[in-house]
């Protein structure tokens, strides 16, 4: 079993910043993909960034691609989510998640994400 948990959340103004963190522990040298998933209120829960074991690539979705930064730290088993100029569309409940799938196959479905943290609130004021 993998145990994931998110930190960094909060509350931003439009166009401030925030990092969000995961610590992941557990049987981690199974995790092979790492994603980044949100849930807006009254939404369903979508794909936000994902990133290969190595770190060597990275996938987002387009609605944050050129703001946001997925970045992990095997040694320390972290993953991050760097998110720059947010805007109050990206206020949602932020769920890290591991995949035992390779990037290339996990991709942006959520049902290849065996292992979920428990959410963390990101709310971006305007």
């Amino acid at each position: 079993q993998v145990q994931l948990v998110e930190a960094g959340g909060g509350l931003v103004q439009a166009g401030g910043s925030l990092r969000l963190s995961c610590a992941a522990s557990g049987r981690t040298f199974t995790n092979r993909a790492m994603g980044w998933f949100r849930q807006a209120p009254g939404k369903e829960r979508e794909f936000v960034a994902a990133i290969t074991r190595g770190g060597d690539s990275t996938l987002y979705a387009e609605s944050v691609k050129g703001r946001f930064t997925i970045a992990r730290d095997n040694a320390k088993n972290m993953v991050y989510l760097q998110m720059d100029s947010l805007k109050p569309e990206d206020t949602a409940v932020y769920y890290c998640a591991g995949s035992t799938l390779l990037m290339v196959d996990a991709g942006i479905r959520q049902s290849a994400y065996e292992y979920w943290g428990q959410g963390i609130q990101v709310t971006v004021s305007s």
